[in-house]
């Protein structure tokens, strides 16, 4: 857990981000980029997306108390790749 701290009198709770690289195999082109970064970008927990089709990878920042590393291998397999 983070704090940020304002005032000594007031602290607020800031959300714990978590970043993740995967490797993803089978992306060819910008849309396959934008494919897998639309599926991800709908869901509930993930910040953001950094992918890159020449290097194949997917790197993610996401609030792991609301989604897992599971779930978001699941989603990238969904849109038809392969996450190794």
């Amino acid at each position: 857990m983070v704090y940020i701290i304002t005032s000594y009198s007031n602290m607020k709770k800031v959300k714990k981000m978590e970043k993740i690289k995967l490797s993803v195999k089978g992306m060819h082109c910008k849309a396959c980029e934008m494919l897998i970064e639309d599926g991800l970008s709908e869901t509930e927990g993930i910040d953001k997306t950094n992918i890159s089709h020449e290097e194949g990878y997917v790197e993610v920042s996401y609030d792991e108390n609301k989604i897992d590393v599971s779930k978001i291998k699941k989603i990238i397999v969904q849109e038809g790749y392969k996450v190794e």
